[in-house]
Protein backbone atom coordinates (compact mmCIF):
# COMPACT_ATOMS: atom_id res chain seq x y z
CA UNK A 1 0.00 0.00 0.00
CA UNK A 2 1.08 3.67 -1.11
CA UNK A 3 2.66 5.59 2.07
CA UNK A 4 0.61 8.76 2.01
CA UNK A 5 2.61 12.12 3.14
CA UNK A 6 0.66 14.87 4.39
CA UNK A 7 2.15 18.07 3.33
CA UNK A 8 1.11 22.01 4.15
CA UNK A 9 2.96 23.73 1.30
CA UNK A 10 3.11 23.90 -2.10
CA UNK A 11 6.94 24.12 -1.88
CA UNK A 12 6.70 20.91 0.06
CA UNK A 13 4.49 19.72 -2.61
CA UNK A 14 6.37 20.37 -5.79
CA UNK A 15 9.78 18.93 -4.27
CA UNK A 16 8.33 15.75 -4.70
CA UNK A 17 7.74 16.68 -8.56
CA UNK A 18 11.56 16.28 -8.74
CA UNK A 19 14.69 14.24 -7.19
CA UNK A 20 17.36 15.80 -6.37
CA UNK A 21 20.38 13.67 -7.58
CA UNK A 22 24.00 14.44 -8.40
CA UNK A 23 25.35 15.17 -11.79
CA UNK A 24 27.85 12.48 -13.11
CA UNK A 25 30.03 15.63 -14.09
CA UNK A 26 30.30 18.24 -11.27
CA UNK A 27 28.64 16.67 -8.27
CA UNK A 28 26.15 19.21 -8.34
CA UNK A 29 22.46 18.33 -7.50
CA UNK A 30 19.98 18.77 -10.20
CA UNK A 31 16.34 18.52 -9.89
CA UNK A 32 15.13 15.36 -12.19
CA UNK A 33 11.12 15.14 -13.46
CA UNK A 34 9.14 12.51 -11.89
CA UNK A 35 8.31 9.97 -15.21
CA UNK A 36 4.84 9.81 -15.20
CA UNK A 37 1.28 12.32 -14.47
CA UNK A 38 0.37 13.65 -11.61
CA UNK A 39 -3.40 13.35 -11.15
CA UNK A 40 -5.36 15.72 -8.31
CA UNK A 41 -8.44 15.17 -7.03
CA UNK A 42 -9.84 18.47 -5.09
CA UNK A 43 -11.74 17.42 -1.67
CA UNK A 44 -13.21 19.74 0.89
CA UNK A 45 -12.29 16.97 3.57
CA UNK A 46 -14.76 14.51 5.21
CA UNK A 47 -14.03 11.79 2.90
CA UNK A 48 -16.46 9.22 2.25
CA UNK A 49 -16.33 6.63 -0.51
CA UNK A 50 -17.44 9.01 -3.42
CA UNK A 51 -13.44 10.54 -2.63
CA UNK A 52 -12.14 7.05 -2.66
CA UNK A 53 -13.45 5.87 -5.58
CA UNK A 54 -12.28 9.55 -7.34
CA UNK A 55 -8.72 8.54 -5.72
CA UNK A 56 -8.80 5.19 -7.14
CA UNK A 57 -9.74 6.33 -10.51
CA UNK A 58 -6.98 8.82 -10.65
CA UNK A 59 -4.36 6.32 -9.60
CA UNK A 60 -5.52 3.99 -12.16
CA UNK A 61 -5.02 7.08 -14.93
CA UNK A 62 -1.82 8.14 -13.23
CA UNK A 63 -0.28 4.31 -13.11
CA UNK A 64 2.69 3.07 -11.07
CA UNK A 65 4.99 5.96 -12.55
CA UNK A 66 2.93 9.28 -12.02
CA UNK A 67 1.62 10.69 -8.97
CA UNK A 68 -1.83 10.98 -6.76
CA UNK A 69 -2.12 13.87 -5.12
CA UNK A 70 -5.69 14.67 -3.12
CA UNK A 71 -6.13 18.31 -1.97
CA UNK A 72 -8.07 18.80 1.88
CA UNK A 73 -8.93 22.28 1.71
CA UNK A 74 -12.40 23.68 3.46
CA UNK A 75 -12.87 27.10 0.88
CA UNK A 76 -14.36 29.82 2.77
CA UNK A 77 -14.71 32.35 -0.36
CA UNK A 78 -17.42 29.26 -1.33
CA UNK A 79 -19.92 29.65 1.73
CA UNK A 80 -22.28 32.43 1.63
CA UNK A 81 -23.97 34.32 4.72
CA UNK A 82 -25.45 31.41 6.88
CA UNK A 83 -23.93 28.78 5.75
CA UNK A 84 -22.17 26.11 7.51
CA UNK A 85 -18.59 26.68 7.02
CA UNK A 86 -18.32 26.50 10.57
CA UNK A 87 -19.28 23.38 11.13
CA UNK A 88 -18.41 21.80 7.90
CA UNK A 89 -16.78 18.58 9.30
CA UNK A 90 -13.42 18.74 9.84
CA UNK A 91 -11.49 14.91 9.60
CA UNK A 92 -7.62 15.32 8.31
CA UNK A 93 -6.40 11.95 10.26
CA UNK A 94 -9.12 9.99 9.01
CA UNK A 95 -9.18 11.71 5.71
CA UNK A 96 -5.40 10.80 5.90
CA UNK A 97 -6.01 6.99 6.13
CA UNK A 98 -8.86 7.03 3.36
CA UNK A 99 -6.21 8.72 1.04
CA UNK A 100 -3.95 6.44 2.10
CA UNK A 101 -5.82 3.40 1.38
CA UNK A 102 -7.35 4.52 -1.61
CA UNK A 103 -3.52 5.04 -3.04
CA UNK A 104 -2.52 8.86 -2.84
CA UNK A 105 0.61 9.63 -3.00
CA UNK A 106 -0.08 12.72 -1.02
CA UNK A 107 -2.59 14.93 0.65
CA UNK A 108 -1.98 18.06 0.41
CA UNK A 109 -3.82 19.96 3.39
CA UNK A 110 -2.49 24.07 3.40
CA UNK A 111 -3.37 27.00 5.55
CA UNK A 112 -6.13 29.09 4.34
CA UNK A 113 -2.69 31.82 4.40
CA UNK A 114 -1.24 29.26 2.18
CA UNK A 115 -3.99 29.43 -0.03
CA UNK A 116 -4.62 33.35 0.36
CA UNK A 117 -1.50 34.31 1.61
CA UNK A 118 -2.92 38.19 1.58
CA UNK A 119 -5.70 37.55 2.45
CA UNK A 120 -9.28 36.79 0.48
CA UNK A 121 -8.36 37.62 -3.01
CA UNK A 122 -9.32 41.26 -4.55
CA UNK A 123 -8.63 39.71 -7.98
CA UNK A 124 -11.51 36.67 -8.34
CA UNK A 125 -12.65 34.23 -11.20
CA UNK A 126 -16.47 35.13 -12.30
CA UNK A 127 -18.10 31.96 -13.18
CA UNK A 128 -20.28 34.19 -15.72
CA UNK A 129 -23.98 33.67 -16.63
CA UNK A 130 -23.56 29.68 -16.01
CA UNK A 131 -22.69 30.68 -12.42
CA UNK A 132 -26.11 32.58 -11.81
CA UNK A 133 -28.23 29.43 -12.69
CA UNK A 134 -29.43 26.81 -10.32
CA UNK A 135 -27.10 26.67 -7.54
CA UNK A 136 -25.46 29.62 -8.51
CA UNK A 137 -29.31 31.23 -7.85
CA UNK A 138 -29.91 29.68 -4.54
CA UNK A 139 -26.32 30.57 -3.36
CA UNK A 140 -25.19 33.65 -4.54
CA UNK A 141 -21.39 34.32 -5.44
CA UNK A 142 -20.45 30.44 -4.88
CA UNK A 143 -19.39 29.53 -7.54
CA UNK A 144 -16.90 32.54 -8.24
CA UNK A 145 -15.40 31.13 -4.78
CA UNK A 146 -15.48 27.60 -6.27
CA UNK A 147 -13.64 28.35 -9.62
CA UNK A 148 -11.31 30.83 -7.88
CA UNK A 149 -10.09 28.02 -5.45
CA UNK A 150 -10.00 25.71 -7.85
CA UNK A 151 -7.83 27.83 -10.38
CA UNK A 152 -5.44 28.33 -7.28
CA UNK A 153 -5.38 24.80 -6.41
CA UNK A 154 -4.22 23.90 -10.43
CA UNK A 155 -1.53 26.52 -10.15
CA UNK A 156 -0.57 25.37 -6.62
CA UNK A 157 -0.60 21.52 -7.60
CA UNK A 158 0.59 21.64 -11.17
CA UNK A 159 -1.60 18.63 -12.33
CA UNK A 160 -1.19 16.68 -15.77
CA UNK A 161 -5.42 15.81 -14.90
CA UNK A 162 -7.55 17.17 -12.18
CA UNK A 163 -10.68 14.74 -11.55
CA UNK A 164 -14.07 15.76 -10.44
CA UNK A 165 -17.36 14.09 -9.11
CA UNK A 166 -20.37 14.23 -11.92
CA UNK A 167 -22.60 14.65 -8.55
CA UNK A 168 -21.62 18.04 -8.45
CA UNK A 169 -22.22 18.58 -12.33
CA UNK A 170 -22.62 22.14 -12.48
CA UNK A 171 -19.28 22.98 -10.75
CA UNK A 172 -17.69 20.04 -13.10
CA UNK A 173 -18.95 22.28 -16.17
CA UNK A 174 -17.33 25.48 -14.66
CA UNK A 175 -14.33 24.12 -14.26
CA UNK A 176 -14.29 22.58 -17.67
CA UNK A 177 -15.17 26.20 -19.18
CA UNK A 178 -12.90 27.88 -17.09
CA UNK A 179 -10.17 25.50 -18.16
CA UNK A 180 -11.03 26.21 -21.67
CA UNK A 181 -11.78 29.56 -22.17
CA UNK A 182 -8.56 30.51 -19.27
CA UNK A 183 -6.33 28.04 -21.27
CA UNK A 184 -5.69 26.09 -18.65
CA UNK A 185 -2.70 23.28 -19.53
CA UNK A 186 -4.77 20.15 -17.56
CA UNK A 187 -7.12 17.55 -18.07
CA UNK A 188 -10.59 17.43 -16.83
CA UNK A 189 -12.01 13.81 -15.84
CA UNK A 190 -15.24 13.43 -14.48
CA UNK A 191 -16.26 10.36 -12.37
CA UNK A 192 -19.99 9.29 -12.04
CA UNK A 193 -21.92 9.78 -8.91
CA UNK A 194 -21.03 6.85 -6.31
CA UNK A 195 -24.70 6.24 -4.44
CA UNK A 196 -25.52 4.02 -1.17
CA UNK A 197 -26.89 0.71 -1.37
CA UNK A 198 -30.59 2.61 -0.86
CA UNK A 199 -29.55 4.81 -3.73
CA UNK A 200 -28.88 8.17 -1.92
CA UNK A 201 -25.88 10.01 -3.53
CA UNK A 202 -23.05 10.15 -1.12
CA UNK A 203 -21.89 12.87 0.01
CA UNK A 204 -19.94 14.79 3.39
CA UNK A 205 -23.49 16.38 4.84
CA UNK A 206 -25.54 13.13 4.78
CA UNK A 207 -24.16 13.29 8.23
CA UNK A 208 -25.87 16.06 9.37
CA UNK A 209 -29.31 14.13 9.03
CA UNK A 210 -31.32 12.20 11.45
CA UNK A 211 -32.81 8.56 10.57
CA UNK A 212 -36.24 10.34 10.03
CA UNK A 213 -34.64 13.01 7.81
CA UNK A 214 -32.31 10.47 6.07
CA UNK A 215 -35.59 8.92 5.30
CA UNK A 216 -37.20 11.73 3.01
CA UNK A 217 -33.96 12.59 1.44
CA UNK A 218 -34.17 9.16 -0.24
CA UNK A 219 -37.26 11.19 -2.25
CA UNK A 220 -34.02 13.28 -4.04
CA UNK A 221 -32.86 9.80 -5.97
CA UNK A 222 -35.91 8.58 -6.01
CA UNK A 223 -37.47 11.63 -8.12
CA UNK A 224 -34.35 11.16 -10.29
CA UNK A 225 -34.83 7.52 -11.41
CA UNK A 226 -38.73 7.95 -11.90
CA UNK A 227 -37.63 10.87 -14.46
CA UNK A 228 -35.16 8.42 -15.81
CA UNK A 229 -37.28 5.35 -16.10
CA UNK A 230 -39.94 7.35 -17.65
CA UNK A 231 -37.25 8.74 -20.50
CA UNK A 232 -36.43 5.11 -20.83
CA UNK A 233 -40.22 4.11 -21.48
CA UNK A 234 -40.45 6.91 -23.86
CA UNK A 235 -36.45 5.86 -25.65
CA UNK A 236 -38.05 2.32 -25.99
CA UNK A 237 -41.19 3.26 -27.30
CA UNK A 238 -39.61 5.32 -29.67
CA UNK A 239 -37.25 2.48 -30.82
CA UNK A 240 -40.26 -0.12 -31.25
CA UNK A 241 -41.92 2.60 -33.38
CA UNK A 242 -39.24 2.24 -35.48
CA UNK A 243 -39.21 -0.52 -35.97
CA UNK A 244 -42.32 -0.81 -37.75
CA UNK A 245 -44.04 0.55 -40.46
CA UNK A 246 -45.15 3.90 -39.76
CA UNK A 247 -49.25 4.82 -39.85
CA UNK A 248 -51.09 7.23 -37.91
CA UNK A 249 -53.15 4.26 -35.95
CA UNK A 250 -50.11 2.46 -35.18
CA UNK A 251 -48.46 5.45 -34.07
CA UNK A 252 -51.13 6.70 -31.89
CA UNK A 253 -51.76 2.72 -30.13
CA UNK A 254 -48.06 2.83 -29.43
CA UNK A 255 -48.24 6.17 -27.89
CA UNK A 256 -51.30 4.83 -25.91
CA UNK A 257 -49.50 1.75 -25.25
CA UNK A 258 -46.61 3.70 -23.58
CA UNK A 259 -48.54 5.92 -21.65
CA UNK A 260 -50.07 3.08 -20.37
CA UNK A 261 -46.59 1.68 -19.16
CA UNK A 262 -45.36 4.61 -17.25
CA UNK A 263 -48.13 4.17 -14.72
CA UNK A 264 -46.51 5.57 -11.94
CA UNK A 265 -46.67 8.95 -13.31
CA UNK A 266 -49.53 8.27 -15.10
CA UNK A 267 -51.43 11.80 -13.15
CA UNK A 268 -48.30 13.79 -13.56
CA UNK A 269 -48.19 13.09 -17.10
CA UNK A 270 -51.76 13.69 -18.07
CA UNK A 271 -51.16 17.13 -17.06
CA UNK A 272 -48.02 17.77 -19.41
CA UNK A 273 -47.33 17.28 -22.96
CA UNK A 274 -47.21 13.36 -23.92
CA UNK A 275 -43.81 12.34 -23.93
CA UNK A 276 -40.18 13.91 -24.39
CA UNK A 277 -38.52 16.40 -21.01
CA UNK A 278 -42.05 17.61 -19.85
CA UNK A 279 -43.00 14.20 -19.04
CA UNK A 280 -39.24 13.02 -17.61
CA UNK A 281 -39.70 16.50 -15.38
CA UNK A 282 -43.42 15.56 -14.10
CA UNK A 283 -42.33 12.35 -12.96
CA UNK A 284 -39.48 13.30 -10.90
CA UNK A 285 -41.83 16.28 -9.88
CA UNK A 286 -44.49 13.68 -8.98
CA UNK A 287 -41.89 12.02 -5.99
CA UNK A 288 -40.91 15.33 -4.71
CA UNK A 289 -44.16 16.53 -3.97
CA UNK A 290 -45.24 13.46 -2.17
CA UNK A 291 -41.98 14.16 -0.58
CA UNK A 292 -42.87 17.46 0.59
CA UNK A 293 -46.10 16.29 2.74
CA UNK A 294 -43.91 13.33 4.53
CA UNK A 295 -42.51 13.99 8.55
CA UNK A 296 -39.77 15.80 8.18
CA UNK A 297 -41.09 17.50 4.92
CA UNK A 298 -38.61 17.27 2.20
CA UNK A 299 -38.45 21.52 1.11
CA UNK A 300 -37.61 22.13 -2.37
CA UNK A 301 -35.09 24.54 -4.09
CA UNK A 302 -35.43 23.14 -7.70
CA UNK A 303 -36.37 20.14 -10.05
CA UNK A 304 -34.28 21.02 -13.64
CA UNK A 305 -34.12 19.01 -16.80
CA UNK A 306 -30.75 21.79 -18.23
CA UNK A 307 -28.04 21.30 -21.32
CA UNK A 308 -25.01 20.44 -19.29
CA UNK A 309 -22.95 23.02 -21.65
CA UNK A 310 -24.45 25.97 -20.00
CA UNK A 311 -27.42 24.64 -17.92
CA UNK A 312 -30.38 26.26 -19.80
CA UNK A 313 -33.62 24.68 -19.44
CA UNK A 314 -33.91 21.97 -22.73
CA UNK A 315 -37.11 22.27 -24.27
CA UNK A 316 -39.13 19.26 -25.71
CA UNK A 317 -37.36 19.46 -29.20
CA UNK A 318 -34.27 18.70 -27.08
CA UNK A 319 -31.76 16.01 -28.51
CA UNK A 320 -28.44 15.40 -27.33
CA UNK A 321 -27.17 15.19 -23.66
CA UNK A 322 -28.91 16.18 -20.45
CA UNK A 323 -28.99 16.54 -16.76
CA UNK A 324 -31.86 15.74 -14.80
CA UNK A 325 -31.12 18.13 -11.37
CA UNK A 326 -32.45 18.49 -7.99
CA UNK A 327 -31.73 20.39 -4.99
CA UNK A 328 -33.94 20.19 -1.34
CA UNK A 329 -33.61 20.73 2.06
CA UNK A 330 -34.52 18.09 4.54
CA UNK A 331 -34.40 19.94 8.28
CA UNK A 332 -31.22 22.38 8.16
CA UNK A 333 -29.12 20.35 5.35
CA UNK A 334 -29.40 21.35 2.04
CA UNK A 335 -28.92 18.34 -0.83
CA UNK A 336 -28.14 18.28 -4.52
CA UNK A 337 -28.50 15.48 -7.01
CA UNK A 338 -28.03 14.95 -10.51
CA UNK A 339 -28.54 11.58 -13.66
CA UNK A 340 -27.62 12.14 -16.99
CA UNK A 341 -29.81 11.37 -19.45
CA UNK A 342 -29.68 11.08 -23.65
CA UNK A 343 -32.76 12.61 -25.84
CA UNK A 344 -32.48 11.01 -29.22
CA UNK A 345 -29.58 8.81 -29.15
CA UNK A 346 -30.65 6.62 -31.92
CA UNK A 347 -32.88 8.52 -35.37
Amino acid sequence: MTTTALLRTADALNARASERIPDKDDATLHARARAGRRAVVMTMGALHEGHATLIRTAREIAGPDGEVVVTVFVNPLQFGAGEDLDRYPRTLDADLKLAEQSGADAVFAPAVDEVYPGGEPQVRVSAGPMGERLEGAARPGHFDGMLTVVAKLLHLTRPDIALYGQKDAQQLALIRRMVRDLNFGVEIVGVPTVREEDGLALSSRNRYLSAAERRTALALSRALFAGRDRHAAQEALRARAREVPATHARAEALSALGESRAAADTHAVAKASPGGPAAVRAAARLVLDEAGRLNPPLALDYLALVDPTDFTDIQDDFTGEAVLAVAARVGTTRLIDNIPLIFGAAS
